[in-house]
C-alpha cells in the first residue's frame, strides 16, 4: 500500500511541475522587467481546466505526503536518521602514573690506580 501511494505521489509531483511550467505567467514574466506589471492582477491567465487540474494535483501531493508520513510512523519503517546509532562512549584511559622520584645523582667514581 505504501508503495502505491508513493507511486501516486511521484506522478502527482512530476505532473504538477509539468502543468505549472505549461501555464503562462500572469505578467508573462513582466516582459523581462520591461513592463506588463500594470495588468498583473486583472489579467486572467491560462484556462480554467489548467488551474483546476493544478489545484487537484497540489491537493493530491499534499494528501499523499500526509498519508505516507502517517503510514511510515505506524508501520515501523525507519528513516535514515533513525538508523544512525549514538556515538560510542569514549573508553576510559588509565590515569597517568605519578612521575617517579628523580634518581639520586650518581656518585663520582674515582679512577682506579
Amino acid at each position: 500500500m505504501y508503495h502505491a501511494i508513493m507511486f501516486v505521489h511521484v506522478v502527482a509531483c512530476l505532473s504538477m511541475i509539468l502543468f505549472v511550467l505549461l501555464q503562462t505567467g500572469r505578467g508573462a514574466g513582466l516582459q523581462m522587467f520591461g513592463g506588463g506589471g500594470d495588468s498583473l492582477i486583472t489579467t486572467p491567465s491560462g484556462s480554467s481546466f489548467m488551474k483546476k487540474f493544478t489545484v487537484g494535483l497540489a491537493a493530491t501531493f499534499a494528501v499523499t505526503s500526509l498519508l505516507m508520513t502517517v503510514m511510515q510512523s505506524r508501520s515501523g519503517l525507519t528513516s535514515v536518521t533513525s538508523r544512525v546509532s549514538d556515538p560510542p562512549a569514549p573508553l576510559e584511559t588509565p590515569a597517568p602514573a605519578a612521575p617517579a622520584a628523580p634518581a639520586a645523582p650518581a656518585a663520582p667514581t674515582t679512577p682506579a690506580k
